[in-house]
């Protein structure tokens, strides 16, 4: 095993953000952090990791409102979404007023990432997806030596990311899933941003919206 992974719910909406870490490095990429930054940092510390970076699939609150905290105290990067999503960052305190989230200011992350790109963690490399839907500049990172995914709100164990926000796109959900994240493999683990972990294969199978039986 070359990274270890802790899950950690975060805000009101359980979101999950995931803590990569390289063992060979022992450094790490924070990957959505919605909020509840003690939380956070605590699982850091717990798994003996130097954060290097931070990581976005999306540009929705719950994945992303820490992250400008973050980037100050840790003197740290922001990797991702795709700049699609700029318009959901840059109103990302009318948004938090909206919903009772606690205020965020808007950012933009030091780097946009674009379909066929890779991010790197330690020295491990992960593969870019850019999966809209549920956000325009939705991005999901895989990575093939372990054969996991981190696809934010893409897909969930028996359901799909909602497309009934601003820019959403039902069509284009569904081809970002069966197009681009079925092909890589059956026997990809994913980590969605709520709820369990699933396989793509065990979704293939039997989730209603995108299952093969509904589409062959």
């Amino acid at each position: 095993m070359t990274i270890q992974c802790s899950i950690v719910p975060v805000t009101a909406y359980q979101q999950n953000c995931s803590i990569i870490k390289c063992q060979a490095t022992g450094r790490a990429a924070i990957v959505d952090p919605g909020g509840d930054i003690e939380r956070i940092l605590a699982a850091v510390k717990q798994m003996d990791a130097t954060v290097e970076k931070i990581l976005l699939t999306h540009g929705h609150m719950d994945h992303c409102a820490a992250s400008e905290p973050l980037r100050q105290q840790l003197g740290i990067p922001i990797e991702g979404p795709h700049k699609d999503d700029d318009f959901w960052i840059s109103k990302l305190p009318e948004w938090c007023e909206m919903a009772g989230f606690p205020r965020a200011e808007p950012f933009v992350p030091d780097r946009w990432l674009e379909q066929g790109d890779t991010v790197t963690v330690g020295e491990q490399t992960l593969q870019v997806y850019h999966c809209p839907g549920h956000t325009p500049g939705h991005v999901v990172f895989v990575y093939d030596p372990q054969k996991v995914a981190w696809v934010g709100d893409v897909l969930f164990q028996g359901s799909i990311g909602r497309t009934d926000f601003p820019m959403g796109n039902h069509e284009d959900l569904i081809s970002s899933i069966r197009e681009r994240l079925f092909p890589l493999g059956d026997d990809i683990t994913f980590i969605p941003g709520h709820g369990p972990t699933s396989t793509f294969g065990q979704e293939r199978r039997s989730n209603p919206f995108v299952a093969d039986n509904r589409y062959g």
